[in-house]
């Protein structure tokens, strides 16, 4: 569990599958209103106070991202109290707004460019030209879409993309609307085709 301060009223959690797995939660059931789910919760508020000194102390808006290869990515934000209504809770109470957001795509983070650059050919050849990059807090990244990887061997891939990069805990919106984008489209074709010099698909 990596946690994270955006700003003052809101934090990042990323949680590994590793993670759930140790707390014997499936991907599947993060999505569900049970028992374990909440203890997890309770967990993470209670290490996000002590790492962050972020009190959860009133209600709050939790958004959960999963993605396929990185693990689940989970924004906390401090609701502001509205004066007007009558606190009726004990307490220690949390009240929790929950949106659930499962994206398909693929983000690795890389620390330069030759990491990008080394990895183009090894995609290419095992058949994934596709690809956008971009550049975003001194990283670049990559992005896949689902469509991009029919008929692809995931475990394989996501294996390859390890070699070079790492998984990122950076949300697709988030890079869409802050990063720099370098190659909307065919990012690892175009790579290959200007750095190797060779024909390619």
């Amino acid at each position: 569990m990596r946690l994270e301060r955006l700003n003052y009223d809101k934090i990042k959690i990323f949680l590994t599958f590793d993670d759930l797995s140790e707390r014997g939660i499936t991907k599947e059931e993060m999505w569900q209103d049970i028992p374990k789910v909440h203890q997890l919760f309770r967990d993470m508020m209670l290490e996000a106070s002590d790492e962050l000194g972020f009190e959860a102390d009133g209600p709050i808006a939790i958004e959960v991202f999963s993605m396929p290869a990185q693990g689940m990515v989970i924004i906390v934000t401090k609701s502001k109290k509205d004066d007007d209504i009558e606190e009726e809770f004990d307490d220690g109470y949390i009240e929790m707004q929950v949106t659930l957001d499962e994206s398909e795509d693929i983000i690795y983070e890389f620390s330069t460019i030759e990491e990008v650059i080394s990895l183009s050919p090894r995609l290419n050849s095992f058949g994934v030209p596709t690809g956008c990059l971009l550049y975003f807090e001194n990283r670049y990244f990559l992005t896949f879409e689902e469509k991009d990887l029919y008929g692809i061997d995931t475990d394989a891939f996501i294996a390859l993309l390890s070699e070079y990069g790492n998984p990122s805990t950076i949300t697709i919106f988030r890079l869409m609307e802050y990063g720099k984008e370098i190659i909307k489209d065919n990012a690892i074709q175009q790579l290959y085709k200007v750095f190797f010099k060779q024909e390619s698909f």
